[in-house]
């Protein structure tokens, strides 16, 4: 290849532009750049006998990148170190790859909503092959170097599974109509109260179930707001908590008891 030029080789403010290297150092380089990435010459590219994928060769890029970053040469100690490091990231994002994919056969966007139980269960098994894998890929660094990052891959796991957890949810129908469900019921509820201690005479009880069946209906009409609009989120949010509340203390021990 023919010198870039010395605006290229000197000046310590160049920044790649092309306009600043020599027009003959270009026209070479459309040669060269064919030559080496053309499909039919290009080799796959091994490191300690295994195939290097693109994903496990950026990795490598960025750690090589990093310790060049400096203005003297790295030891060869810390090439080997980057080396390492890098190997052992593109395993960790590997297993992680298939730990992705096989939750999303499992819960993906295409599948219906799974009990929590059984979520949890597939989140066990497929956590434990995707931990299998990184520890059947060939590492450099030795055990004790790659333990750090299987610790790594545990905590990206969980990240991943808290992700899958609230897609789950949004398939629960149920859920997502809990709140108005658990207004209606206490309107009804507060509705009939108030009609039958109007019938018996005490109009003191029945007054203060009309106004809880005021309030509730308030409630409803507040939240259908918020849910339409998009405004006051934190209130909607405080609703959906005392629904939630509603739910779990009194609806569903009911309910539970009203089945047995």
């Amino acid at each position: 290849m023919p010198h870039p030029g010395l605006n290229v080789a000197t000046n310590p403010l160049f920044d790649g532009r092309l306009a600043e290297i020599e027009s003959e150092f270009r026209s070479q380089l459309k040669i060269l750049v064919p030559l080496l990435l053309s499909p039919e010459n290009l080799v796959r590219k091994e490191i300690d006998g295994q195939k290097v994928t693109c994903r496990e060769l950026l990795e490598y890029f960025k750690a090589y990148i990093k310790i060049y970053q400096g203005d003297q040469l790295p030891e060869p100690k810390s090439m080997l170190q980057a080396t390492a490091e890098a190997n052992n990231l593109a395993a960790v994002a590997n297993s992680k790859d298939f730990y992705v994919q096989e939750m999303e056969k499992v819960c993906g966007g295409d599948k219906p909503y799974l009990s929590h139980k059984k979520l949890e269960e597939d989140h066990e098994r497929v956590k434990s092959c995707s931990l299998q894998t990184f520890r059947n890929t060939r590492k450099m660094g030795g055990t004790e170097f790659s333990s750090q990052y299987e610790e790594r891959l545990l905590h990206e796991l969980d990240d991943s599974f808290s992700n899958f957890v609230k897609h789950n949810e949004g398939k629960n129908v149920f859920k997502a109509f809990r709140t108005p469900a658990v207004l209606f019921a206490v309107i009804i509820v507060s509705y009939v109260l108030s009609g039958l201690f109007g019938f018996l005479g005490l109009y003191a009880f029945a007054n203060i179930f009309n106004l809880k069946m005021g309030i509730a209906l308030l409630t409803l009409c507040l939240w259908s707001y918020v849910r339409y609009s998009g405004d006051m989120r934190e209130i909607g949010s405080q609703i959906d908590l005392f629904a939630t509340v509603v739910w779990e203390k009194f609806l569903k021990p009911e309910i539970g008891r009203a089945h047995v």
